[in-house]
């Protein structure tokens, strides 16, 4: 066994038979296997919370650290930061060791190994979309993807929503409603240059989009509304009648009992303030 560990007498003060490990993250994989049974032995029988069970918990996580970075290094090419990669992957080694039971006759990694994978994978999952979709639909678009390849290299084309559906055992709508899904994936920066003819760079947000015409009317309501709040009653009620109950001048002169004509001047003067004081706050 390395030199790393002291066994024997010299064990940890309080912690009976667990042996001080210098450096337990730097143990050849084999002396860390050996290791971890006394570890996880003497483990099982301490009480939480305790120094001494604190100390071997921690010493079997820094013992099977290479455990995570041998899961994490089939991750590569993924896009993210390794070190973040392998910060996951420490959450699904500590829930190994805290699941892992000797009575399992089970070697740790190879019980320990799907919890890390599971746990990357997750994390994935969960934070590579751009734009947050449904699991069910992020299960979809990784089984897209494989029936899609399998079916492009047998038919040596393309294949068609149908075909998708056949051998994913999904409805065509599954299908289109998975390849929508997809989109959400990636996403790319409206700021992202795109070089033209004239290899000028122009932002992608250049390409995309228009006016929307709604932006304008808001903006009129808002400057209408102190203008509209500034008449007297009557004003406002004939305002409402015509523009909101869309009565006839004759009707709102029925119910203010004046005649047609009187109202059509007063909505002509009342309408003229108004564009006169929308006027002055552009």
């Amino acid at each position: 066994m390395t030199t790393a560990v002291a066994m024997g007498a010299e064990t940890r003060a309080g912690v009976t038979e667990l042996p001080e490990v210098d450096a337990p993250e730097s143990l050849a994989p084999k002396d860390a296997r050996a290791l971890s049974r006394l570890f996880f032995d003497k483990l099982a029988v301490l009480e939480e919370g305790t120094p001494e069970h604190q100390y071997a918990r921690n010493t079997l996580i820094e013992m099977n650290m290479s455990l995570v970075r041998y899961a994490a290094g089939r991750f590569r090419g993924r896009g993210d930061q390794m070190e973040d990669i392998v910060q996951v992957g420490m959450i699904g080694l500590i829930k190994a060791i805290d699941r892992f039971e000797l009575s399992r006759e089970v070697e740790f990694p190879t019980f320990a190994v799907p919890y890390i994978v599971g746990e990357i994978k997750r994390f994935f999952r969960d934070t590579s979309w751009a734009v947050h979709v449904p699991r069910r639909l992020q299960e979809a678009r990784v089984e897209l993807a494989k029936a899609t390849e399998e079916l492009s290299t047998r038919l040596g084309r393309a294949p068609k929503v149908g075909e998708l559906a056949a051998l994913m055992s999904l409805s065509e709508d599954e299908v289109i409603e998975a390849r929508l899904a997809s989109n959400g994936y990636n996403s790319t920066s409206l700021d992202a240059a795109i070089t033209n003819a004239d290899d000028d760079d122009t932002a992608l947000a250049d390409f995309i989009g228009a006016e929307d015409p709604g932006m304008e009317l808001v903006e009129n309501f808002q400057s209408l509304a102190p203008l509209i709040g500034r008449l007297d009653d009557r004003d406002r009620r004939i305002l409402h009648l015509r523009f909101v109950e869309e009565l006839t001048q004759a009707e709102i002169g029925e119910q203010l009992g004046v005649s047609q004509m009187h109202v059509s001047r007063l909505l002509n003067r009342m309408l003229g303030r108004l564009r006169e004081g929308m006027l002055a706050t552009d």
